[in-house]
């Protein structure tokens, strides 16, 4: 798409496969996957590089409606949700958009979002295994799937409609690689470059739509080793916690190579298994057992060890620690103690964060929505931003500081977006957990669902540029 007074083209980079998958020979070398976008002038797209796709996804792993992973039973005093948690989650969503968007290495160490959610999610796996534990892995699955479903049905048609022929492309296993869009237990296939250079879907957009997939294949590991784990941990709690880290030193270090999509899975499972087992401790009281002072003690020198293995291993991103799996795991995993061992019990919001409230209800009913969508939506911001060349008085008067704060409006827009394809699709969260449908489920009283499915399409457009 140009400008139609610059006569030139969008300038679309060609951007590292979340999944490994190596370009096609004589493709254009990669632009470092956090590279920020350069200041957009009229006709060219601000060009960002992907981030590396272990950070794709902070999506909180789906729950029980009202249920919720919660401090040790000593520490509660009545039943409900642990709004500590939620606020953890919602902060975790709103990292990963921050993320994707600017491409700042220094927020992985900031708040280290898949970590933190790993252990919630385990912590919550926990409690639910006091109940037989097909029954508990079932319903995981059937919570999660039907979003992913509706998310490969939009994605896939696209792509076919652009001129993939998976048969050709990814010979007679092809129809096994695509059930990854149905059950992603291996990495869904997709087309490296789909789509016309100069139209609304840039050639990379397939990529780019793929990448938040690899959460949903960790999650349903650590969902079916989960009871194997919890068993584990509770007949061998500290070799059982700190494997994973072992691990992660053997395969996340290029000391044993695991090839392909095997060994990205194996890292995966590797580098956050401590803070699932992480959120099993926490479950069960053993983290309120050890002496804050030697916990938190404990967990500044893992972190120290992790800032210590990043200094001499930074990656194309610098301090990025998706890029660095030992310095990943050991950081996560103290940053995620200190933040449990001063866990508070909130039943409500305390203070200036209950104005919150409503925001933290509503992204918590909706994390897999908004997980699964949001970077296909941070895509559909830039057509919608291009619009401003179209206006003669705005790009005239405001062009350059339009250009300068490019990505700030793409942050400020992808919101409204992210709200419109939860009214959408976001209710497919409520069949699949077996609740009524909602629209809107930020706790407010007298809300159903309705029957409209409508209000979130042109979110689910598609977007034009892929980071």
């Amino acid at each position: 798409m140009t400008h139609p007074d610059s006569g030139g083209t969008r300038r679309i980079p060609v951007v590292p496969d979340p999944y490994g998958t190596p370009p096609a020979p004589g493709q254009a070398a990669y632009p470092p996957p956090g590279a920020a976008y350069p200041p957009p002038g009229p006709g060219a797209v601000p060009a960002q590089g992907v981030p590396p796709r272990r950070d794709t996804a902070a999506v909180p792993a789906p729950e029980p409606d009202g249920a919720q992973a919660a401090p040790a039973p000593a520490e509660r005093t009545k039943p409900g949700r642990d709004r500590y948690l939620d606020l953890l989650r919602s902060l975790a969503l709103v990292r990963v958009v921050f993320y994707h968007i600017f491409g700042w290495a220094w927020l992985t160490v900031l708040f280290p979002s898949m970590g933190v959610m790993f252990a919630l999610a385990g912590s919550l796996m926990a409690r639910s295994l006091n109940r037989p534990a097909w029954g508990v892995i079932r319903g995981r699955v059937r919570r999660l799937l039907p979003p992913v479903w509706v998310f490969s049905a939009a994605v896939l048609p696209v792509m076919l409609l652009g001129g993939w022929n998976p048969a050709k492309d990814l010979g007679g296993t092809w129809f096994l690689q695509l059930f990854n869009y149905v059950v992603p237990i291996g990495a869904p296939p997709y087309p490296w470059q789909a789509g016309d250079p100069g139209g609304l879907l840039e050639q990379t957009w397939a990529v780019q739509a793929a990448g938040p997939l690899w959460y949903i294949r960790a999650y349903l590991w650590f969902v079916i080793a989960s009871p194997l784990l919890l068993w584990a941990f509770r007949r061998l709690p500290w070799a059982t916690l700190l494997a994973p880290l072992a691990l992660t030193a053997v395969v996340g270090t290029s000391l044993v190579n695991i090839p392909g999509e095997t060994g990205n899975a194996v890292t995966d499972f590797a580098v956050y298994g401590s803070c699932w087992v992480l959120g099993f401790a926490h479950q069960e009281g053993v983290l309120k057992e050890i002496p804050r002072y030697m916990a938190i003690s404990l967990a500044a020198l893992f972190m120290a060890f992790g800032l210590w293995w990043a200094s001499g291993h930074l990656g194309p991103d610098g301090w990025d620690l998706n890029d660095i799996p030992l310095a990943q795991a050991t950081w996560s995993f103290g940053f995620v103690v200190i933040l449990l061992q001063y866990a508070p019990s909130w039943q409500q919001l305390p203070g200036r964060l209950a104005q919150f409230d409503k925001l933290i209800t509503l992204s918590n009913n909706r994390a897999v929505t908004i997980y699964l969508w949001h970077n296909a939506l941070i895509m559909a911001t830039i057509p919608l931003l291009d619009q401003v060349w179209n206006v003669p008085f705005l790009s005239e008067h405001f062009g350059d500081a339009f250009s300068t704060t490019y990505t700030l409006w793409m942050f400020v827009l992808v919101w409204p977006l992210i709200g419109l394809m939860i009214l959408a699709v976001g209710w497919v969260e409520d069949l699949a957990a077996k609740r009524s449908p909602r629209l809107w489920p930020n706790g407010t009283k007298g809300r159903s669902a309705g029957s409209s499915r409508s209000g979130g399409r042109r979110a689910a457009a598609g977007g034009s540029h892929r980071r």
